[in-house]
C-alpha cells in the first residue's frame, strides 16, 4: 500500500513538472498553499547567484556584469592606467567590483527575506512563467526595497576597500573635472555601484534558475517536495 501511494506521489510530481497548466488546479486545493518548494527553487538560485558573484574577481571577470565608474569615466581608460601609475591610484575598476563582490556576500538574506514575502499567486505565475519569472518577480516586485538595503552593503565595501579615497584623488586631477556629467561624489559612486551591482545578481538569479528549469523531473522534485504528504 505504501508502494503504491509513494509511486501515485512520483506520477503526479512528474505530471506536475512537465504540465504547467495542471498548477492551476493544484493552486486551488489546501495542500497548495505550501509554497516553499517555490521559494526553495528562488531561494537556492539567489544563494548560488550571490555564492558566484561574491567569489573573489567574479564580478571583473564577467563583462556582462562588471561594474564601471560612472559615466564618461567608463572609458577613459588611458586616463585611469596615468593615475595608476602615477601612484595617485591602483586599478579603481577592479576595486569597484570587489566591493560589488563582497557586498554580494553579504546581501544573501536580504535576498531571502524578499523570497519569504512571496505568495502562492506569485509562486503559480513563478512555475508557469518563463525561465527567469523567478528573478523578473523579485526584480519587479522587490527590486527598489533591495536596492535600498543593499546599498549600506556596498557603501561599507567601497570605504573598507579605499575606493573613496582613490575617486576623491581622481576628482581632483584637472583632466578628470573636465568630464562633464560624472559625479564622483561618494553618493554618486555608492549609487552607481549598487545599481550596476543589482543588475548583475539579477541576471545572475535568472541564470541559476534557468538551469533549475533546464530538467523537469528535478525541478517537479524539488518545487513540490513537502506538498504531498
Amino acid at each position: 500500500m505504501r508502494h503504491g501511494k509513494t509511486s501515485g506521489r512520483i506520477f503526479a510530481t512528474i505530471a506536475l513538472a512537465t504540465a504547467p497548466l495542471a498548477l492551476v488546479t493544484l493552486a486551488a486545493t489546501p495542500a497548495a498553499a505550501q509554497s516553499s518548494g517555490v521559494k526553495g527553487i528562488l531561494g537556492d538560485a539567489s544563494d548560488n547567484a550571490l555564492d558566484k558573484l561574491s567569489e573573489p574577481g567574479a564580478f571583473y571577470a564577467d563583462k556582462a556584469v562588471r561594474i564601471l565608474l560612472p559615466g564618461p569615466l567608463q572609458k577613459a581608460t588611458s586616463i585611469l592606467r596615468f593615475t595608476s601609475k602615477a601612484g595617485l591610484t591602483t586599478d579603481i575598476t577592479k576595486t569597484l567590483n570587489d566591493a560589488a563582490g563582497k557586498a554580494a556576500l553579504e546581501a544573501k538574506p536580504v535576498f531571502r527575506s524578499a523570497i519569504d514575502g512571496l505568495t502562492l499567486q506569485d509562486g503559480v505565475g513563478i512555475v508557469t512563467g518563463g525561465e527567469a519569472a523567478g528573478s523578473d518577480y523579485l526584480r519587479r516586485t522587490s527590486g527598489e526595497e533591495l536596492a535600498v538595503k543593499v546599498r549600506p552593503l556596498v557603501e561599507k565595501a567601497l570605504l573598507e576597500l579605499g575606493a573613496y579615497e582613490q575617486v576623491e584623488r581622481l576628482g581632483s586631477l584637472s583632466s578628470i573635472a573636465r568630464l562633464g556629467g560624472t559625479d564622483l561624489s561618494r553618493d554618486g559612486l555608492t549609487d552607481s555601484v549598487t545599481d550596476q551591482a543589482m543588475e548583475g545578481i539579477f541576471t545572475y538569479i535568472g541564470k541559476e534558475e534557468a538551469n533549475f528549469r533546464s530538467n523537469p523531473l528535478d525541478k517537479g522534485k524539488k518545487l513540490f517536495k513537502g506538498i504531498f504528504k
